[in-house]
């Protein structure tokens, strides 16, 4: 006649080693030993985007509305597609009216956060830098220049 509690006991006992000799029988002493160079990572594919306060994507802009009070005219662009682009240009918008109509301020916009998704990126992020904000009207202070969030669609 056979004890099931003893079977029971047995078999915890080996199911128990069983475990520690997967669990602890192939590491090292030392913890875990990688070899090889690190991955990199994997660059963008597609087209790269910049979306305008209305959604709209735009590839190397010549004109393009941040937000409803920031818009910057005659880009030239000096970088694209890499993880910053940056192009020089002018800004202007409602909080520089009527002096900027005719006179947009020159700056440079820088864009940042590139975000990829299934076949294309977008930036995330735009600073405009006035080249001489000194010479900006007072309204500009109330005026968002610095990390503006732009518009990324969801796939």
């Amino acid at each position: 006649m056979s004890c099931p509690l003893r079977t029971r006991t047995v078999g915890a006992f080996w199911g128990a080693g069983l475990v520690a000799v997967l669990v602890g029988g192939c590491s090292e002493p030392r913890g875990l030993h990688v070899e090889g160079p690190a991955l990199e990572p994997s660059k963008v594919t597609g087209p790269v985007y910049l979306a305008d306060a209305l959604g709209e994507p735009l590839q190397r802009p010549t004109k393009v509305g941040l937000t409803e009070f920031v818009t910057l005219t005659d880009l030239k662009w000096k970088d694209w597609g890499g993880p910053t682009a940056r192009a020089t240009g002018k800004v202007g918008g409602e909080w520089c009216l009527p002096g900027c109509a005719d006179k947009p301020y020159d700056a440079t916009l820088t864009l940042s956060g590139l975000e990829r998704q299934e076949r294309v990126a977008y930036y995330r992020r735009a600073t405009v830098e006035p080249k001489k904000p000194e010479e900006l009207p007072a309204a500009a202070v109330n005026v968002q220049f610095q990390g503006i969030r732009l518009s990324v669609p969801e796939f």
